[in-house]
Order: C-alpha cells, then sequence, then structure tokens
C-alpha cells in the first residue's frame, strides 16, 4: 500500500546558514542575531557539518564569568568550562553534530529533535554535507493538509484496501485533521489496524473509530449510511 509520505526535503525552507571553525565567539553571535536563529553548525571547508553551536553553548562563557568552581563541579562541568573558554566556532560547539538526512522522514526529524531537545536540526546528504536546515516550524506544515486532502487519502489508502468487502459502508469524515471512521464492518479485529494505519497517514491531528461489526449495526447501533 502507497502512502503519501512527506519527507524532510518536502517542508524544509529555512536559509542555510553556517560558521567555519575558526570563526570567531562575536562573529557567531552577530550571526545568530542576523537570522534571527537559535543555532548554526559549523562546516568543515568541503561543507561538511561538524559541529553545532548553539546560544546554550555561549551562554556557558556569561554563566561563568564570575564563577570559582570547586574542583568537583568542574571535573561535573568540563564540557561547559571548556566551551566558557572558548573563543572560536571550532572550541565552542557540540560535537558529534546532530543532523537529519535529507531522505528523512517527517517523523524521524521530530523524534531526533524531541530527544535531543533541539528546535533547527542541519540535512545532510550522505556524505555529511549540509544541504538545508529544517525546524520545528516546518515539520508542523503537513498539519496544514486541507480535511478533504486527509479524508481522500484515508479512503483510497486505507480503508479501500482493508475493508475490501465492506468499504462501501464505511464513512470516512475529517474535522480539524481528526478523522473519523463509521459504520459497519465484516472483521472488528481489523479495527485497531485501520486506527494505526490512519494515525500513519501525513497531517492526521487524532482517530476515532466508531466502526461495529454487522451484529451490532443489525441492531441500529452503526449508521447505515454509505461513505460519499
Amino acid at each position: 500500500m502507497r502512502h503519501t509520505l512527506y519527507g524532510v526535503a518536502d517542508v524544509m525552507s529555512n536559509p542555510v546558514v553556517a560558521v567555519a571553525p575558526r570563526a570567531g565567539f562575536k562573529e557567531i553571535v552577530e550571526t545568530l542575531r542576523k537570522w534571527k536563529v537559535s543555532a548554526v553548525p559549523v562546516l568543515e571547508g568541503d561543507g561538511r557539518v561538524i559541529g553545532v553551536i548553539s546560544e546554550a553553548d555561549l551562554l556557558d562563557k556569561e554563566g561563568f564569568r564570575d564563577a570559582d568552581p570547586s574542583r568537583l563541579e568542574q571535573m561535573r562541568h568540563l564540557d561547559d568550562l571548556r566551551k566558557a573558554g572558548g573563543v572560536t566556532a571550532r572550541e565552542l560547539m557540540s560535537v558529534p553534530a546532530v543532523t537529519v538526512r535529507e531522505d528523512a522522514t517527517l517523523a524521524q526529524a521530530a523524534r531526533t529533535m524531541a530527544l535531543g531537545g533541539l528546535k533547527r536540526l542541519p540535512v545532510v546528504d550522505a556524505a555529511g554535507m549540509l544541504r538545508e536546515i529544517v525546524s520545528r516550524s516546518d515539520l508542523l506544515k503537513v498539519f496544514l493538509r486541507s480535511d478533504d486532502d486527509i479524508a481522500e487519502e484515508v479512503r483510497t489508502e486505507v480503508v479501500e484496501p482493508l475493508f475490501r468487502v465492506s468499504r462501501e459502508n464505511v464513512l470516512v469524515t475529517v474535522v480539524d485533521g481528526v478523522v473519523t471512521l463509521s459504520g459497519a464492518i465484516q472483521d472488528t479485529a481489523l479495527v485497531p489496524v485501520a486506527a494505526r494505519m490512519v494515525r500513519a497517514v501525513e497531517g492526521v491531528v487524532d482517530v476515532e473509530c466508531d466502526l461495529v461489526g454487522p451484529r451490532a449495526a443489525s441492531m441500529g447501533l452503526a449508521p447505515s449510511e454509505p461513505r460519499p
């Protein structure tokens, strides 16, 4: 079965902003301010991503300005102390760089962001070369799909192949991205399968299944209208 899969390449739209390893502290701060971004990748001369510098990395310099950490605290915050004393991108960047491939799905990119607590990800090709930047807002674009578009995909990619015998009895409605399946079907064991498949359709916010078996339908417990 073919779902319409939206990938990172379909939604990324941010300008490619990066710095070289030799870029100085103030240059990095100015780059973040000028482009209104919270992080930038650090590139080797060939365009390969070797690290990422975020606002948090730069704030270590301010955070440790007046500090006199004990030896134990120094051992606990070695990386932060290193960055606090850094003056170039190579010294300040977080490594290894957290990136996402340009052929990754939106779910994969969203999971990477969530696990790392990140707002932006460098998008790289198979060789690790920077191609684009994808942000949280980019990943949310898929939820701008129209209800009609989502409903049509659910009908053709989920209902028709899954409920071959009773597909004419299944009604698909979508309101603000919430999909409702209702009607009578021959095999109610397929209900959780249908719900899982519908959730996999890009742009679906939630799924409600009001599907019942033929016995329940005969007792008037399910709508009898055929799907439009």
